[in-house]
């Protein structure tokens, strides 16, 4: 795989670090999870190892820079300052590993007045101006659950930072420092919105939700059907507004406004929306099926996973419990990415293999535990 013989050290941390991780781990690096005493595991761990140190702990703080001395990434999730104040800064680590990539993900940055805040997701894309572009007019500003700046902005944007760090590590030899916070990634996620801020495709403020991408157009929306479902309408171009209009009954019809009126907008939108309300979502789907009109039906998570097409990519793996979830993206021709394991490791399982690795003893782990330093799950009998 692309990754494969990367060593990399995840400090457990929520959403954004371990789906970095999990990034890395997808693709064929060596993810080593450090968490912590007694916690529950992680839902976005599998394929990674667990090891359970006390980094409060003098000895659990050595123990962490014995494992992660040769490796070749580390991840943590604090605010500034932090792993300065445990002796795990980057000035400590990269001492006698300059070639370690040490990234830094966090909510508002290393640097700013407002570095040691406290936030989530919905307060990252508040401060970075995307939050107010969301949502439909008359209504208040709608966040995407914390898919934004969690997961685009922090724990992807974070993960490709790793990636060009190490292509860059090729040619210098030397790691660096990243500053993955979630207010720039969301940011930078959201160009698109800075650079057409002026083209009337979306808005913000008093404009939201009256745009061409923002709900506002009623070729771009959803739309009820018959049986409660929903259609997914995105017909654009003038080429695929006119297989919608054909599919929806209304190609002849001489009444209706052009596409972009956006006077006559409310009025187009309640003209689909009636004629949406005849049709189950299954009938339309045939009805659109094969079209260029830009419809789909608004499936759940599972009837994604259980569509033809999703099916025949392999876009969506079973898990060990018969779920499914997401397959790694994308898609590479050589080194596809293969998912060592489906199994999420109980915190502390792998902790006796990984701190023998790092030279202990069998016997120094077993005193570990029993001083509260380190953790190991469901192996006693082995110690």
């Amino acid at each position: 795989m692309a990754l494969a013989g990367l060593k990399v050290i995840e400090i457990a941390g929520l959403a954004p670090v371990p789906h970095a991780g999990l990034i890395l781990a997808d693709f064929g690096a060596r993810v080593i999870r450090v968490d912590r005493l007694a916690q529950m595991s992680d839902k976005l761990s599998r394929g990674k190892l667990s090891v359970a140190l006390n980094l409060k702990s003098p000895k659990g703080v050595e123990a962490f820079k014995r494992v992660s001395s040769d490796a070749d990434v580390l991840i943590e999730p604090f605010r500034p300052g932090t792993m300065e104040r445990m002796g795990l800064g980057p000035s400590a680590l990269m001492k006698d590993n300059p070639g370690l990539i040490y990234a830094r993900l966090s909510g508002f940055g290393q640097e700013g007045p407002m570095k040691q805040m406290a936030g989530h997701d919905i307060n990252y894309i508040a401060t970075a101006g995307v939050l107010s572009a969301l949502g439909r007019t008359g209504e208040k500003p709608t966040f995407p659950v914390n898919l934004l700046a969690d997961f685009a902005g922090g724990g992807l944007m974070c993960a490709m930072g790793i990636v060009m760090s190490l292509f860059e590590r090729t040619r210098s030899g030397l790691g660096q420092v990243i500053d993955a916070n979630m207010v720039n990634g969301a940011a930078y996620v959201s160009s698109f919105l800075w650079a057409n801020r002026d083209m009337g495709l979306f808005g913000d403020d008093a404009s939201r939700g009256k745009n061409l991408l923002d709900s506002g157009a009623p070729c771009y929306d959803t739309y009820r059907t018959l049986d409660a479902k929903y259609m997914a309408v995105g017909a654009l171009e003038p080429q695929f507004y006119a297989k919608f209009l054909e599919g929806i009954g209304l190609a002849d019809d001489d009444d209706l406004p052009p596409q972009l009126s956006r006077e006559d907008w409310p009025s187009m939108k309640q003209t689909f929306a009636s004629i949406f309300a005849t049709k189950t979502q299954s009938e339309w789907t045939q009805i659109f099926e094969n079209s260029d009109a830009c419809v789909t039906p608004v499936l759940t998570r599972d009837e994604a996973s259980q569509h033809p097409h999703n099916k025949a990519m392999g876009h969506f793996l079973t898990n060990t419990k018969g779920g499914r979830e997401p397959a790694p993206a994308p898609i590479l021709s050589r080194t596809p990415a293969r998912p060592n394991s489906m199994a999420l490791p109980a915190v502390g399982q792998d902790t006796l293999s990984v701190l023998l690795e790092a030279g202990y003893s069998k016997d120094e782990v077993k005193e570990m535990c029993d001083n509260g330093v380190a953790e190991v799950a469901k192996v006693s009998s082995k110690l």
